[in-house]
């Protein structure tokens, strides 16, 4: 899940005038009601790595595809051929170069990460985050019972066609990943077999579905 944890799933920072922070119901209220009306993006994806003292690690693209409920497809293509896809219940993450499917409990997996925020609407979620507007970016922060490899999940929105923009991840080691997302498409018709997984014959299977 190293690779994973890279891709989530990052420190450049909006040159934006400096504003108030705002952490509280209405940030969160405001934020849900954009993700509602975002019943399906898709779109491209340039990625940059920088560890905690802001020295670039690396760089990436890949594709994403989001679909409410609880439906994600996120192909990283480059350094790295990765792919972690859900269909709602059961997610898979496969690693081409390791050739290994790590398979996972959606249900487990959501409990840990705010990118669970992106589709779903599920009050019982949302509680276990704080969402603060700092100008045009939500700031999304687990709450401290919450075990999460990410500290903070930042988004902006596009205002051309209210789909993502900008998607920053701080996680635990101190990295921070930022993905600008282009050629996006927003509430497009999405086929259902994107969010389906066949596993390939001959690679190593990590079942951790029941796993604590």
């Amino acid at each position: 899940m190293k690779k994973f944890k890279q891709i989530a799933l990052l420190t450049v920072l909006s040159n934006l005038l400096i504003q108030p922070v705002w952490a509280d119901e209405a940030a969160m209220q405001s934020l849900k009601g954009r993700l509602a009306e975002l019943t399906s993006f898709q779109g491209k994806f340039e990625q940059i790595v920088k560890d905690q003292d802001g020295n670039e690690l690396q760089t990436g693209e890949g594709a994403i595809t989001l679909a409410q409920p609880l439906k994600i497809r996120w192909q990283q293509e480059m350094p790295d051929d990765t792919l972690f896809v859900s269909s709602g219940a059961t997610t898979y993450y496969y690693d081409t170069f390791a050739e290994q499917v790590t398979i996972l409990d959606t249900t487990k997996l959501i409990d840990t990460t705010p990118f669970v925020l992106l589709t779903t609407q599920e009050d019982s979620q949302w509680l276990k985050y704080d969402v603060a507007l700092n100008g045009q970016e939500y700031l999304i922060t687990p709450k401290n019972k919450v075990d999460s490899q990410v500290e903070q999940l930042t988004l902006r929105f596009d205002d051309k066609n209210d789909g993502l923009a900008l998607l920053k991840v701080n996680d635990i080691s101190g990295q921070v990943s930022t993905f600008s997302f282009k050629e996006s498409k927003v509430n497009a018709p999405v086929k259902e077999s994107l969010f389906e997984f066949t596993i390939p014959q001959g690679v190593v299977v990590d079942d951790q579905r029941g796993s604590d």
